[in-house]
C-alpha cells in the first residue's frame, strides 16, 4: 500500500508508450483538448479484498512555453488521509511538450513520500539529443518520451493497425536512464470497472525488474475504444499483493465517451 500512488505513474506511462519508426517524426494530436482532467482511484491487496488506498489525477492545459505554444501536462497523486499516518504520498509530475510533435521540452517531478523528498528538474534538447537535469547532462535517443508525456504521446496512435501480440517498441528517460521496452497488444475486450463496463484496447507492457515489479508482461492495462484513449483500468501483481487503478472521472473530453456501454449501479 506503501506506494500505490506514485505506482500509477509509472504503471500509465509504461502501459502508454508506443514508438515505432512511424511515429519518430512526431505525430499530431487528436485525441484530447485544452482543459480535460482525468481522476483515478488507486486501491491495494494482500488478501483479495482491494482497499481504496489514494488518488490521481492527470490534466492538459495549452501554454506558450519559451514563446510558443505547448501543451502542459500534469499529475497529481496523494494518499488517503487515513492512511497518511502509515506512509504520506503527495507527488506531482508536470510535463511540457511541443504541441506540433507531442516531444517533451521539460519534466519535473516533485514528491514526497514518506521521509522521502525529491525534486527534478529535466530539459529536453532532441536536436542535439540530450536531456540535462538538475544533476548533469545525458545523452538520449530519438524520440524520447518522459513518464508523463508518454501517456499523451500514445494516445495518437492508431491501435487499429496492431494485430494481436505485436510488440510496439518504446523507449522513456527516467532516472538519469533510458529505458527500451515494448507493450504487447492484446486485442479488444468489454471490461467492468468501478465506473462502468466499457468496449476497451487492451495491452501488457514489458516491465523493468524492480522493488515493486516482477519482470516481464505481468501487467494488464485497458484504455477507452474510443477516439479519446483515455486509461480505464490497471492491474498488476507487485512483491506484496497487488495494485488497481480505476479511471472514476473525467471531464472536458475531446470526444465523447461512446466506448461506455454503461455506468456502474
Amino acid at each position: 500500500m506503501k506506494k500505490c500512488i506514485l505506482i500509477l505513474f509509472f504503471v500509465v506511462a509504461a502501459a502508454f508508450s508506443p514508438q515505432g519508426d512511424e511515429f519518430c517524426g512526431g505525430i499530431r494530436n487528436f485525441s484530447f483538448r485544452d482543459g480535460e482532467q482525468v481522476d483515478f482511484q488507486v486501491y491495494y491487496t494482500v488478501i483479495g479484498i482491494y482497499v481504496h488506498a489514494g488518488n490521481a489525477q492527470f490534466s492538459v492545459k495549452s501554454i506558450t512555453h519559451q514563446q510558443k505554444p505547448a501543451y502542459q501536462f500534469v499529475g497529481s497523486g496523494s494518499s488517503n488521509s487515513g492512511y497518511d499516518w502509515i506512509f504520506k504520498v503527495r507527488d506531482r509530475y508536470e510535463s511540457i511538450v511541443d504541441t506540433a510533435t507531442l516531444q517533451p521540452k521539460q519534466f519535473i517531478r516533485n514528491i514526497e513520500e514518506g521521509s522521502f523528498k525529491k525534486y527534478e528538474n529535466i530539459t529536453f534538447n532532441h536536436q542535439a539529443h540530450l536531456a540535462t537535469t538538475t544533476e548533469k547532462t545525458y545523452s538520449i535517443p530519438n524520440c524520447v518520451q518522459d513518464v508523463l508525456s508518454a501517456i499523451y504521446y500514445a494516445r495518437n496512435i492508431n491501435f487499429n493497425k496492431y494485430q494481436i501480440d505485436d510488440k510496439i517498441p518504446f523507449s522513456m528517460f527516467l532516472d538519469n536512464e533510458v529505458f527500451n521496452l515494448y507493450i504487447k497488444y492484446q486485442g479488444k475486450e468489454v471490461i467492468k470497472t468501478r465506473y462502468g463496463t466499457f468496449n476497451a484496447i487492451k495491452f501488457k507492457p514489458l516491465l523493468v525488474k524492480g522493488t515493486l515489479f516482477e519482470g516481464g508482461e505481468k501487467m494488464t492495462v485497458w484504455v477507452s475504444d474510443d477516439a479519446n484513449h483515455i486509461p480505464l483500468r490497471v492491474e498488476s501483481p507487485i512483491v506484496v499483493g497487488s495494485i488497481k487503478a480505476d479511471m472514476m472521472g473525467y471531464s472536458n473530453l475531446r470526444y465523447p465517451l461512446t466506448s461506455l456501454i454503461s455506468t456502474r449501479n
